[in-house]
């Protein structure tokens, strides 16, 4: 995980982190409450499918960029000492990077599991077993942190002693320099290969949803377009969050892997910022994705609402709708 997101003492750069701070704070408020009530509702559910598997994983993913949202936030304030600094490059932002590409990961399972459900609704794919979802899912977590952040957690070991520098540049000892520079290979080599996965994925849907359109343009209702394209809002969120930064990345991954001086990549960078806050805002997006496409989800958390007593009339619509929705 690249941590070329450190604090700069530019004083440019200061205001801009100042904005940073406040964006990166009503993230973190929006996000908790949105997640929150994800893993409540992800806790009633039983894995009864392969998307609810992915579900599940993907809501623990998100709790955990979640939680380190108040931490880089506080590291970005002008007056941040060194030592908050320090533990948020070390610790903080090597937790996010690897559930943010953790995140990725199910996101590509996900479309793969669309692929699935739209194109071979019918087959009895390995792909398409609960248990297969279940061992992928723990594979993801398992190779992500083991190969990333478990080592990089371990060698950023060096504590530097004031601000003058990059702080998160020097957070690591040599060995730890040549770590880091495989993670970022690593983790954008990654993010290449679930971007060819979903393209794949979207193409296919694509032209499936465009045959059935015209196989039943006669009798298919306003309501079960609206259903078929619901798939898509997945690539809508892959494009508009992690797109970006990762064009971005691809001059700064090249300085890093070949430049001598490590710091020269992690000069300050307001777009690059932009671009992570961004692909953090995927973590309110998420739960907005599980009502569209999980009908199971969909209806336990109006199940719960309507045992609270809220949104009565939401409630009733929702339900209605659902007889006649198949898109989970």
């Amino acid at each position: 995980m690249s941590t070329d997101h450190s604090p700069s003492l530019s004083s440019g750069h200061q205001t801009g982190n100042v904005a940073f701070v406040c964006s990166y704070f009503l993230l973190f408020v929006i996000a908790l409450l949105f997640n929150s009530v994800s893993a409540w509702v992800s806790l009633h559910l039983r894995s009864t499918s392969t998307f609810i598997v992915y579900l599940k994983n993907l809501v623990a993913a998100d709790l955990l960029v979640t939680l380190c949202l108040p931490l880089i936030a506080v590291s970005k304030l002008p007056g941040a000492s060194v030592e908050v600094v320090s533990f948020t490059c070390r610790y903080t932002f090597v937790i996010y990077f690897s559930c943010l590409y953790i995140t990725l990961a199910l996101m590509g399972l996900i479309s793969l599991d669309r692929y699935f459900k739209v194109v071979r609704p019918y087959g009895r794919l390995l792909g398409q077993s609960v248990m297969f979802s279940l061992v992928l899912s723990t594979s993801v977590w398992i190779v992500i942190f083991g190969s990333t952040a478990v080592p990089t957690l371990i060698l950023a070991s060096q504590v530097p002693f004031n601000r003058t520098e990059d702080v998160c540049a020097f957070v690591f000892s040599p060995g730890g320099q040549a770590l880091h520079r495989f993670v970022v290979l690593f983790t954008n080599i990654l993010f290449w290969l679930i971007s060819l996965v979903i393209g794949f994925c979207y193409i296919c849907i694509t032209l499936k949803v465009l045959q059935s359109f015209r196989n039943s343009a006669s009798n298919n209702s306003q309501g079960s377009r609206k259903t078929k394209l619901r798939v898509f809002l997945i690539l809508l969120e892959f494009v508009l969050c992690f797109v970006p930064l990762h064009l971005l990345r691809i001059p700064n991954t090249l300085i890093k892997l070949f430049h001598s001086d490590y710091g020269v990549a992690n000069e300050p960078n307001l777009l690059s910022d932009l671009f992570l806050w961004m692909s953090t805002a995927n973590v309110c997006l998420d739960p907005l994705l599980y009502i569209s496409l999980c009908k199971e989800y969909r209806n336990k958390l109006v199940d719960m609402m309507e045992a609270a007593g809220i949104c009565v009339g939401l409630c009733s619509s929702e339900k209605q709708d659902d007889s006649q929705d198949t898109s989970q």
